[in-house]
C-alpha cells in the first residue's frame, strides 16, 4: 500500500498564490506516476495535473495550464503543486493519487488516494 498525505491548502484571494504538497510512504518503489486531481461541489473529480515518477514528464488539464507547476522530490517522495494567478473557479478540494500502472491522465487508472486539501479562492 502507499500512504498519501496532503498539506497547503487554504484560503487565498483571486491572483494569489498557493503551493500544495503531498508526500508518499509505505510502498512507494511501485510508483509510476502521482497526480493532482480536484472536485467542485456538484462536479466530477478532474485532473489538475500528473507526473511520471522516473521520468518527470508532466501532464496539465486545460484550464490550469500556464498557471500551476507540478514537480516532485524523487528523494523526499513529495509531489509539489505551485498555483498562481489562482481563480474562484479553482475553488475545490484538491487530492493526490497515486498509480503503480497505466496511464495517468485519468483518475481511473490511480490506485491510493489522500484525504484531500480545500483550496477556497474569494473574489
Amino acid at each position: 500500500q502507499v500512504q498519501l498525505v496532503e498539506s497547503g491548502g487554504g484560503l487565498v484571494l483571486a491572483g494569489g498564490s498557493l503551493r500544495l504538497s503531498c508526500v508518499a510512504s509505505g510502498r512507494t518503489d511501485n510508483l509510476n506516476s502521482m497526480g493532482w486531481f480536484r472536485a467542485a461541489p456538484g462536479k466530477e473529480r478532474e485532473i489538475v495535473a500528473a507526473i511520471t515518477w522516473i521520468g518527470g514528464r508532466t501532464i496539465y488539464g486545460g484550464s490550469v495550464e500556464g498557471r500551476f507547476t507540478i514537480s516532485r522530490d524523487y528523494s523526499k517522495n513529495t509531489m509539489y503543486l505551485q498555483m498562481n494567478n489562482l481563480k474562484p473557479e479553482d475553488t475545490a478540494v484538491y487530492y493526490c493519487g497515486s498509480n503503480s500502472a497505466g496511464g495517468y491522465y485519468y483518475a481511473s487508472n490511480y490506485d491510493y488516494w489522500g484525504q484531500g486539501t480545500q483550496v477556497t479562492v474569494s473574489s
